[in-house]
């Protein structure tokens, strides 16, 4: 069984997307219609910005979707998705794949998440930190002890864990995890605390705006963030895509259930190949490739 999975926020390059608009009428449809929907030119951003320009939430965002999902169109036939997944933005992009959302909404929905999440991170000082060489477990411990908002939000594969939360709280846990064993505590140049409790500002407003937004049967089931299980219920989708701002990426236990119920190979449709790395950390002898026009 074959998986297609979409990146998510950090993934983004200059010159990112510009092959598939040079070499296909769709893609450059899609590109114009995104540049209408969020009334400004993504697309001169996305070939030609700056590392810093890119890295705007508001634009970060929208970018990637925009590259996997119009990836993900210009497949055409060829994409033949068993089951898909997306880190965190990515799970978007996975939804406009797999027919639950359309482009248009799809968009509309992660302009609206990358503003609200932009809010929120301007109301309190936050930051997030990976954390590399413990188990889960130990991280979990360490971060429920601290005083002040600190919790996992990213299991990116064994042995390697993001934490989220309030400035103080994140810097001392790294010092507890680093004095548990921790091979690297290491605080991320992110805008602030994603998936923790900080982001129920962004929550309640993406609550809303999802919720007036039609989503349809899927052809095939998508492994959410929140739980790790393929959905195919839409308004389960959408339960579970509000809870993912506040709670924590379950990238390590959608791997593996992907492969307990059958996957063999994993396509990853966007910029970059961290998905298909994080893949083979759980089994080096996993097929994986990235999605080709």
């Amino acid at each position: 069984m074959k998986a297609y999975v979409f990146p998510g926020q950090g993934a983004q390059f200059s010159g990112m997307g510009k092959d598939l608009y040079d070499k296909s009428d769709l893609a450059k449809e899609m590109f114009n219609k995104a540049n209408e929907i969020l009334g400004f030119d993504i697309q001169k951003i996305m070939f030609e910005g700056t590392d810093e320009e890119l890295k705007q939430t508001k634009v970060t965002q929208p970018a990637i979707f925009l590259h996997s999902t119009i990836l993900a169109a210009t497949l055409g036939d060829s994409f033949k998705p068993d089951m898909v997944a997306g880190h965190s933005l990515g799970e978007f992009s996975a939804l406009v794949a797999n027919k639950t959302l359309s482009f248009e909404d799809g968009l509309k929905l992660v302009s609206q998440r990358a503003l609200a999440m932009q809010e929120a991170c301007e109301k309190e000082p936050s930051t997030m930190a990976a954390i590399l060489g413990l188990e889960d477990d130990v991280v979990e411990r360490i971060c429920s002890e601290i005083e002040g908002v600190v919790v996992p939000a990213n299991y990116n594969c064994p042995g390697q864990l993001v934490i989220s939360g309030a400035v103080p709280a994140v810097e001392e846990a790294c010092a507890k995890l680093t004095e548990a064993g921790a091979k690297r505590a290491m605080i991320l140049q992110v805008g602030g605390a994603f998936h923790s409790p900080l982001m129920e500002p962004a929550r309640e407003k993406l609550a809303a705006a999802i919720e007036a937004t039609e989503f349809s049967q899927p052809i095939c089931p998508v492994y959410q963030n929140v739980n790790a299980q393929a959905v195919t219920d839409p308004s389960e989708i959408k339960k579970n895509l509000v809870a993912q701002l506040t709670g924590p990426v379950k990238w390590t236990q959608i791997m593996n259930q992907m492969i307990a119920d059958g996957c063999t190979e994993v396509v990853e449709v966007g910029p970059g190949k961290v998905l298909q790395g994080l893949f083979k950390k759980v089994d080096r002898a996993f097929v994986t490739s990235s999605a080709e026009a």
